[in-house]
């Protein structure tokens, strides 16, 4: 029992329990990075025969599983089919017995569309406008995808860029239309409004034009059934050919797919497309929420370590602090709202935006509210990190200062904060890690299932803290618990998982390697 009474057990205990938390974090890390990055590799396409229908199937293995119901040992898999839209279920699952001959066909493609999900089958050739069919080469089925994706572009531009800008210039003008003129003024801003109206006319043609030609030009697919089936350009995102591809190729794909995962906005109810929305949501409200608690947390922190004398109301403060750290997070979003949207929000409508009552502006869940919620969420954790910054500053410093003439405002801004400085960026990382995880109290202040709008755009004024947002953490929650189609989109549901942990996972490194850098920092100084 001597290594018990040495210490010596107790370090191979904690070592061990710090083993363990590495173990499972990784674990996570390494089952859901898996699972996710997984689902953009093109996997191979293979057919079968079933002893059955004696029908063809082409489709993805997605799943085996080993059932004991049926009198002999079964093995069941799971088949992705896709072709929604002509199957009845992207999945089927089927008795490994009764499929024969799997093959891998190199001409059998996927052809990636905007809505409704991949389709599999092999490319017979193009429908032209004029009802002219042209057998295509894998060359000209790239040339042919690539200019429908620049139609879409120049679609996408026109509307965002040209549209709804001179739309918003012409509502503008109109409100300064209604107000008090003469006649000279008027008559500008009509004639302006009027030219403005006829360019939003032209590119609303062009726009139709652009569709009309992308839905008049179809992609021919003959699916597992026999059945061709006519796929309109303006649906087709890609057309490749797994079974074809080499590692290079397949990898290039792979990469490629992730960039398109991280860049695009949600489809098909979040259940497909990418996650851009939600990842500039998370990280403008967390760059948000930092902004207004850092200020706050070191006012708090310097008036409780600097000023407070240590009494009884200093000792409720802190017990207040402790306490608000382990408060349930849905509880500071039932607070926020209450008191931000309802109350603050409502008086801000009331006095500034009464006009477009009873339709709401501030006073209803958005950006601004969400940030201030997270930020009393997250006031704790700065408090006490910079606290404990603070109070490994030698008192020695500040009573030189005090000694050469500084007053106790010069001392702190000029002496006390510049040492502290690891401490309040310990504090910041920590803040934010915390608040990049939270989904509950965002439910309540202002996150959605899907934005129209980014908060960010270049309308004025530019930043619209009053408008709503998408959220990597609620984005998980809605993917995987309010979809249709959970296994279509359970990949998804990893590949955003693993996208959040490696931004929590990472920040939380940096703020262990901010505070390790700070103790060495300390040791050299000679306080520890």
């Amino acid at each position: 029992m001597k290594w018990l009474r040495d210490g010596t057990g107790w370090v191979w205990l904690t070592a061990g329990m710090l083993g363990i938390a590495l173990f499972s974090v990784f674990s996570v890390l390494l089952i859901v990075g898996w699972q996710g990055l997984f689902y953009f590799w093109p996997q191979s396409l293979i057919e079968w025969n079933s002893n059955d229908t004696q029908s063809r199937i082409i489709g993805q293995i997605y799943q085996k599983n080993s059932s004991n119901w049926q009198p002999v040992d079964e093995e069941l898999w799971t088949i992705k089919v896709a072709n929604r839209g002509y199957n009845d279920l992207d999945f089927i699952t089927v008795a490994r017995s009764q499929l024969q001959d799997p093959l891998t066909p190199k001409d059998v493609a996927v052809v990636g569309r905007l809505k409704g999900g991949d389709f599999f089958g092999r490319v017979v050739g193009l429908k032209t406008e004029h009802d002219d069919i042209i057998d295509l080469s894998v060359e000209r089925i790239e040339q042919v995808v690539d200019a429908a994706q620049s139609s879409r572009d120049t679609i996408e531009s026109l509307t965002d860029d040209d549209i709804k800008a001179k739309a918003y210039q012409i509502e503008q003008l109109k409100q300064k239309l209604a107000q008090p003129l003469n006649s000279s003024d008027s008559r500008v801003l009509a004639l302006e409004i009027a030219q403005l109206e006829e360019q939003v006319e032209a590119s609303e043609f062009r726009v139709t034009e652009l569709r009309e030609n992308l839905i008049a030009e179809q992609l021919i697919v003959e699916e597992m059934g026999g059945e061709k089936v006519a796929i309109p350009m303006l649906l087709v995102e890609q057309v490749y050919f797994p079974n074809a591809m080499n590692t290079f190729e397949k990898t290039t794909h792979w990469l490629v797919e992730i960039g398109r995962f991280i860049s695009d906005n949600p489809r098909e109810a979040n259940s497909e497309g990418g996650v851009f929305p939600a990842i500039f949501g998370t990280v403008f409200l967390v760059i948000l929420m930092s902004i207004v608690v850092m200020p706050l947390g070191v006012i708090g922190a310097i008036y409780l370590h600097e000023y407070a004398g240590n009494n009884w109301f200093t000792k409720m403060i802190r017990v207040a602090v402790i306490n608000l750290a382990g408060v349930p997070s849905i509880v500071y979003g039932v607070f926020g709202l209450g008191f931000f949207v309802y109350s603050f929000g409502g008086s801000i409508d009331a006095l500034f935006y009464s006009e477009k009552l009873p339709t709401p502006t501030f006073g209803t869940p958005g950006l601004l509210w969400a940030a201030l919620t997270l930020a009393l969420l997250t006031l704790p954790v700065v408090i006490v990190a910079t606290e404990e910054g603070l109070s490994r500053i030698p008192p020695g410093l500040k009573d030189g200062a005090y000694a050469l003439g500084a007053t106790k405002f010069e001392t702190i801004w000029t002496l006390v904060l510049p040492i502290a400085r690891p401490a309040l960026l310990t504090a910041l990382v920590l803040a934010i890690a915390r608040a990049a995880g939270e989904v509950a109290p965002l439910m309540l202040v202002g996150v959605v299932k899907l934005a129209p709008n980014l908060p960010v755009d270049g309308q004025y004024p530019f930043i619209h803290l009053e408008r709503k947002f998408m959220h990597l953490g609620f984005h998980i929650y809605d993917v995987g618990f309010q979809t249709s189609n959970l296994e279509s989109a359970r990949p998804l549901v990893y590949a955003t998982s693993m996208l959040l942990l490696t931004v929590v996972v990472g920040l939380n490194l940096t703020a262990i390697r901010i505070r390790n850098n700070l103790r060495k920092k300390y040791q050299a100084m000679g306080m520890e």
